[in-house]
């Protein structure tokens, strides 16, 4: 990929897991005209008719072509297809210059950092700030291969400055950190300890505060967008909220009708709207997907939050699966799934809206109890809620179930809750 990038060449990041109905998909809308393998790799079969080479990670180097220019695609990212066929996100090679460089503004990240994560290798996260984050700044990256607490203790202990993951990945840490006293000790030596891709529980943040004396900082992008805001390294590490906009990104909220939201009173909710550098150009071959996303020239990010008095923003879900309207309310789910989460006999929650006659929507809880075998009442659960939240916040349903589903990336899919 970094061969690639670096002669101008667009690159298609893939899942390996990708079946092949998807896979045929992705090969058929991005028209490719090589696969790279490693020599004694069998490529699934929609690969198979493209021209290969194989590629032995060695060499020597040559001298750099031309840098291409800044507007030209650097990668072309796939989206999860929750509404459809994956759809092809081209992304600008200044999107990444832009989107990097920010972060280095904001986490004072430098050549002396030395990267430890475990994150996929096809996603924003993992792909472009995982590793071009450190080339870019002339650092150093440890990738796991596959995620363990033993793995990031041994890499934090021994030189590892920061540390990326998903919400899985550090609820994991936190429940062994009773346990294992150099996972403690790594974690605390951190200078930098970043969680994305979705919203990191306030119970898994204050764990890991009061186990080792670090606050995790949370940051909010998306593969259209790349960064959009973090918490400053020299910023308050505030839980529950993603920080300020990142330098160059432009941010605003706006209700239902498309009224820019002046206010911040850390309550009214709306719909996040970026733009700046950072964002992706179009979506390959779909101009009528590429124009809804846009007003103007603001992206649609459909993510809803609120902003604190001094900027700071606050998501509370996304407006297709976290925005419950119930009884004339707006409610965020994320609000009530930190207070579920917050009682000791709930391991995992999340929170739905469903049609309902009377309020329009009711809001449905949906829970993985710590204890299968001894799970707590539904009304210890709306109790509990109803002690902390307002009335109407209170789940009308609750669900019990073994596993809630996810994907790649540790996100709660929850389209396959109603499923």
């Amino acid at each position: 990929m970094v061969a690639a990038l670096l002669a101008g060449v667009p690159v298609v990041p893939l899942n390996p897991r990708t079946g092949d109905r998807e896979l045929a998909h992705i090969v058929a809308d991005s028209a490719p005209t090589a696969v790279l393998a490693a020599p004694d790799d069998q490529l699934p079969a929609p690969l198979q008719p493209l021209r290969r080479v194989d590629i032995a990670v060695t060499g020597t180097a040559g001298e750099l072509p031309p840098e291409p220019a800044a507007g030209s695609p650097a990668l072309i990212v796939y989206t999860s297809g929750t509404t459809g066929p994956p759809k092809g996100a081209v992304l600008p090679r200044r999107a990444v210059a832009a989107s990097l460089d920010a972060l280095q503004d904001a986490w004072q990240w430098s050549s002396d950092d030395v990267l430890v994560h475990a994150l996929p290798l096809f996603h924003v996260h993992g792909l472009i700030l995982g590793v071009l984050g450190p080339l870019r700044r002339g650092g150093e990256v440890r990738h796991l291969g596959r995620f363990t607490a033993e793995g990031v203790a041994r890499e934090l202990g021994s030189g590892g400055t920061m540390l990326f993951g998903v919400p899985t990945m550090y609820h994991r840490l936190a429940e062994a950190l009773d346990d294992d006293a150099e996972l403690t000790k790594a974690l605390a030596g951190a200078r930098l300890l970043v969680s994305g891709s979705a919203a990191l529980p306030l119970p898994d943040h204050a764990r890991i505060a009061e186990a080792t004396g670090r606050r995790v900082i949370e940051r909010y992008g998306m593969t259209e967008t790349l960064m959009n805001t973090s918490v400053r390294v020299d910023g308050e590490a505030r839980p529950g909220t993603v920080g300020v906009p990142l330098r160059g990104v432009e941010l605003r909220l706006v209700d239902e009708d498309g009224t820019e939201i002046a206010v911040r009173d850390g309550e009214t909710i709306g719909e996040i709207q970026v733009r700046g550098d950072n964002l992706f150009t179009e979506y390959l071959n779909r101009p009528d997907a590429t124009a809804a996303a846009f007003d103007g020239d603001w992206f649609r990010t459909g993510d809803m939050a609120v902003r604190e008095p001094d900027g700071y923003v606050r998501i509370v879900g996304r407006k297709t699966t976290d925005l419950i309207k119930s009884g004339g309310y707006k409610i965020g789910a994320g609000e009530i799934e930190n207070v579920l989460l917050d009682h000791p006999a709930v391991r995992e929650a999340a929170v739905t809206g469903e049609p309902d006659a009377d309020l329009g929507e009711r809001v449905v809880a949906w829970i993985v109890a710590a204890d299968p075998a001894a799970p707590p009442s539904a009304e210890e659960l709306t109790g509990h809620v109803a002690s902390q939240l307002a009335p109407h916040k209170r789940p009308r349903t609750v669900r019990f179930l073994d596993v809630l589903p996810r994907n790649d990336m540790g996100k709660i899919m929850k389209r396959a809750l109603h499923g």
